[in-house]
């Protein structure tokens, strides 16, 4: 079922860049919350953390995961952060580390005021990622919400055009992204970070809103390198980059019913009308 929300609505969206500890997911959780009610109290009602943002991203070991990762929706983690989202009644997406009787799984959190709505599992696993966790076996879920039609992405994610443009195929109109952004291989220091590029490409040519948080610090010797963005339907920044090295919350207003709006680029051509699916498929 589709909920319908007036064309002209307009929704604001927050990023929460913050650093989260290794290992101290009390700690990582009170963090959250007390950023989460901040920004609540400026009129976010969408509301997007880092990944892995309870536990910390660098582990030394699958024992070390295993102590820390929890089940979705009934971990210690997720019933947290779905009273949040009541209490509070806004909508949250959080990475977490996620833990099933199979396997373990680097995926977000999908709540708001109605409690626990989805999850999702990362598709495409970064470096020591594949020693620790199972690749995401729930494919790219569309969520629709009274703010309009959610997908989430989780960091390398974003490195496949597939991703976004299966999401915006499937109705989405924004995708949240929870990351962990590190340097790229070979990128100069004072570039703009490939991470940015990719996800402002990704927006225009699918003309979606994508919100994407990042963490900041640097983990047993891994640095993170913060720039969390909100980029608008039509690629441009609505705010951001953050800093590279401090926590800081991103606002942006938004208006997810737009979409279409915005996916015309003049009298004649439109992103999605003038796709050559004859040619390339579907």
């Amino acid at each position: 079922m589709t909920l319908e929300t007036d064309e002209t609505e307009t929704v604001t969206i927050a990023c929460i860049q913050f650093e989260p500890i290794i290992g101290a997911v009390e700690e990582n959780l009170a963090a959250i919350e007390a950023r989460v009610r901040t920004a609540a109290a400026q009129g976010a009602r969408l509301i997007v953390l880092p990944e892995l943002a309870d536990s910390g991203y660098v582990f030394d070991s699958t024992e070390e995961l295993a102590a820390l990762a929890q089940p979705i929706p009934e971990g210690r983690s997720a019933r947290k952060l779905c009273a949040l989202a009541q209490e509070l009644g806004v909508y949250l997406v959080a990475g977490l580390a996620e833990a099933t009787n199979e396997a373990f799984y680097n995926a977000a959190i999908f709540c708001g005021p109605e409690g626990y709505i989805g999850t999702y599992r990362k598709l495409h696993l970064w470096n020591r990622e594949n020693l620790f966790f199972a690749k995401g076996n729930l494919g790219l879920p569309v969520f629709d919400t009274p703010l309009g039609r959610i997908g989430i992405a989780i960091c390398y994610d974003g490195w496949f055009p597939e991703t976004f443009r299966q999401l915006a195929m499937q109705g989405a109109e924004v995708v949240c992204v929870p990351t962990n952004w590190v340097p790229m291989p070979d990128q100069p220091a004072e570039a703009e970070a490939m991470s940015n590029i990719l996800h402002k490409a990704a927006a225009h040519s699918n003309g979606i809103f994508i919100a994407c948080a990042d963490r900041v610090g640097t983990e047993r010797g891994q640095p993170f390198i913060g720039q969390s963005l909100i980029i608008d339907a039509t690629g441009w920044p609505l705010a951001g980059p953050a800093g590279r090295t401090g926590e800081e919350i991103l606002y942006a207003t938004i208006t997810p019913k737009a979409v279409p709006q915005k996916r015309k680029l003049n009298a004649f051509n439109d992103i999605f009308g003038d796709r050559r699916s004859d040619v390339y498929g579907d």
